[in-house]
């Protein structure tokens, strides 16, 4: 008799711009650079908590370029990291270091850590849903078959696939979100 393992859905949530504030400078989005510039967005622990109490798992995956191009460290990638799982019911932070010119299989808009967190905690993409600020969370999300949807900050940058929606936050995700849950009856 083999053991049946119940498939799950997750939100898949980009980190800057979606939970924490993202530094803009001359409209791009960039990491804090430190623990003093970590600042939780409005809503946030509010959307997280709604999302887990219907129970989805909640899975950052976060590009971080500046640890391959020397201007952070993985130390001050993981202190971010560890004060918003204090602060926040996330499970789990999954972290690209690269950059575009290593052209690892983990990098957004690669679905790489998408697929790998599927695999690993039996999850159906087809049911899950990506969140995120810029494009690369848009075609992650896609690639790996979940439902997309785009916190619009109109950053200077084309947007490249288009979203199943777009929202102006983490609550109104959330939002949309549990209704096209609830729309699918699951």
């Amino acid at each position: 008799m083999g053991i049946h393992q119940v498939v799950q859905q997750a939100v898949f949530l980009d980190r800057d711009g979606v939970i924490n504030r993202a530094i803009v400078r001359e409209g791009k989005p960039y990491p804090p650079a430190g623990l003093a510039e970590l600042e939780i967005l409005p809503g946030v622990p509010e959307a997280l908590s709604q999302l887990r109490m219907v129970g989805l798992r909640l899975i950052v995956v976060t590009n971080q370029p500046d640890v391959a191009r020397g201007r952070q460290t993985w130390e001050d990638v993981q202190a971010l990291h560890a004060a918003l799982q204090a602060q926040l019911p996330l499970d789990e932070f999954r972290v690209c270091c690269h950059d575009d010119a290593d052209r690892c299989v983990c990098r957004k808009p690669a679905p790489g850590m998408l697929l790998a967190a599927a695999r690993e905690h039996n999850l159906d993409l087809s049911a899950s849903f990506m969140v995120g600020d810029r494009w690369r969370d848009v075609e992650a999300g896609r690639r790996a078959g979940c439902s997309t949807v785009f916190i619009d900050y109109g950053y200077a940058e084309p947007m490249g696939s288009l979203p199943d929606v777009r929202v102006q936050s983490l609550a109104e995700a959330t939002d949309w979100i549990l209704a096209h849950i609830a729309a699918e009856g699951q």
